[in-house]
């Protein structure tokens, strides 16, 4: 296997080396606090983007900055690099794109309530079955009625609709309850108190700006990272939209683009198993594009075992057994990886030190290496996090600089149904006013003779042969003629 087809992520015995061509068999790295997880994922993230592949991370840390700077000011790094006996080892950087939801550590990453979907929105709003059920319900009326949902004002103002139409809607739709409206519109304002209304509205990302060839994209997510729900529906929703856009590309000398997921278990947390599956089904198709997944996470528990089992490689760093879970922790790692017959893995995770794991990659044809002991290989780039002042230059060079820096508010479902309301208004005030009309004409009557005086003044002694019944028909169909004969002069005039 040559160098310039693969990425050399540790060294043991020998260079273990991942190969391009099957980097989008996604891959997991774990270990405990401090062990060098993010280490190993800067690496990674280094080797993808020399390689010319685009390459998205979050940065829940706030330490991943400095991938935008070159390395060597930290004379352990150079130190370790020598003694490993890497040779090309010297300071770069790759070109690093900031985003960040809340617009403030990086260029603003937007997506439409319509792109999300309800059952992330609904998942970030912690929504039951029933409220999530009422939550779908408006976006298929919101569809029916071509009415476009792009930001929280937009959802707001389609809950209200639908609550006040509830009964109308219930007959085609199904009822509405107002229990649930309540509770999603309480979510809403939550949410938006919260500042994760900025992540919804236009510009939204174009994925292709995600897809620059050797470009690093950091997710700023020390801030996102308080939201767990916000930030893994995020990720997800990143993920689905790349399955979406990219086209079918099978086997390639390299991936299109390598996605790096930290702190997973923030995904797998209390999600109910239809997520789950929908987890399961977009790692597994999503390969066919081309696109790689690694898991970072403290323990291999942290992801479900039918997607832990579509995780190719494998970087494990130190676990403590101090509790049940723990242990339980280490014998899955055992059992994880192909046997090495001179290791015991079950101990030898356990006395791994800072910035050492056990690894197993597949091999050019896709089979497991056997497990081995290794030293992760330093990254290149700036170990230190960055300034606010090196973080504006960084964004000043970007290529997407002024493309989503202002939020665009175009006419969609709150400026229509406002204006539907309007004609409703309006329509209301213009039947107030005919009959105020009609009341003002009826109280003016009495002033002149009315139909039943007229009749009984021409022929009383008819009147009086006639019933009382027959007089009443009578002089109210006479009544109703000449009411609507004075209103025709009236109109005419």
């Amino acid at each position: 296997m040559s160098a310039e087809n693969s990425i050399t992520v540790a060294i043991g015995d020998q260079p273990l080396r991942l190969p391009l061509s099957v980097a989008n068999r996604h891959g997991l790295i774990a270990g405990a606090t401090g062990t060098g997880k993010t280490v190993t994922l800067r690496t990674l993230a280094e080797g993808f983007a020399r390689a010319g592949v685009p390459v998205f991370l979050a940065d829940v840390k706030g330490d991943l900055g400095g991938l935008g700077f070159p390395g060597g000011e930290n004379p352990k790094v150079v130190e370790r690099a020598r003694s490993m006996g890497i040779n090309d080892w010297r300071p770069e950087a790759p070109q690093v794109i900031f985003w960040d939801v809340f617009g403030e550590q990086g260029h603003p990453l937007r997506a439409t309530i319509s792109d999300m979907g309800p059952h992330l929105i609904g998942r970030i709003l912690e929504l039951n079955d029933t409220q999530e059920s009422v939550l779908s319900l408006a976006f298929r009326v919101a569809d029916d009625q071509g009415l476009l949902l792009l930001d929280l004002p937009d959802l707001r103002a389609m809950m209200n609709h639908v609550g006040q139409s509830a009964k109308s809607l219930s007959l085609e739709y199904g009822a509405v309850a107002a229990a649930s409206v309540a509770a999603i519109q309480r979510g809403l304002l939550e949410m938006d108190s919260q500042g994760a209304g900025k992540f919804f509205g236009e510009p939204a990302l174009l994925i292709q700006d995600l897809m620059r060839p050797g470009t690093i994209n950091v997710l700023a997510a020390d801030r996102l990272i308080h939201s767990p729900r916000l930030y893994g529906s995020v990720l997800l929703w990143l993920l689905a939209e790349l399955y979406q856009t990219l086209p079918e590309v099978g086997d390639r000398d390299r991936p299109s683009m390598v996605f790096f997921f930290d702190e997973a278990h923030l995904l797998f947390n209390d999600a109910p198993r239809a997520l789950i599956e929908q987890v399961e089904q977009v790692i597994r198709l999503i390969r066919s594009k081309g696109v790689g997944i690694y898991f970072v996470t403290q323990s291999p528990l942290d992801v479900p075992d039918t997607v832990l089992g579509q995780l190719g490689h494998r970087v494990q760093h130190a676990l403590r057994a101090f509790t049940p879970r723990d242990q339980k922790a280490v014998k899955a790692v055992a059992d994880s990886f192909r046997p090495n017959p001179k290791l015991d893995t079950g101990r030898t995770v356990q006395e791994l030190a800072v910035g050492e794991a056990l690894v197993s990659l597949l091999d050019e044809q896709g089979v497991p290496a056997v497990v081995q002991r290794a030293r992760v290989v330093p990254p290149r780039s700036r170990l230190a996090p960055i300034d606010p002042t090196e973080r504006r230059q960084l964004m000043s060079i970007s290529p997407v600089t002024g493309r989503y820096d202002r939020m665009i508010d175009r006419d969609s479902a709150r400026e229509e149904l406002l204006r539907r309301a309007q004609g409703q208004m309006a329509s209301g005030e213009d039947a107030r006013a005919q009959q105020q009309q009609q009341q003002q004409y009826q109280q003016q009557q009495p002033q002149q003779p009315g139909a039943m005086d007229s009749i009984m003044n021409v022929g009383g002694d008819m009147v009086k042969m006639l019933g009382k019944d027959l007089v009443r028909k009578v002089s109210s169909q006479l009544g109703r003629e000449i009411v609507r004969g004075v209103m025709g002069m009236i109109l005419k005039r």
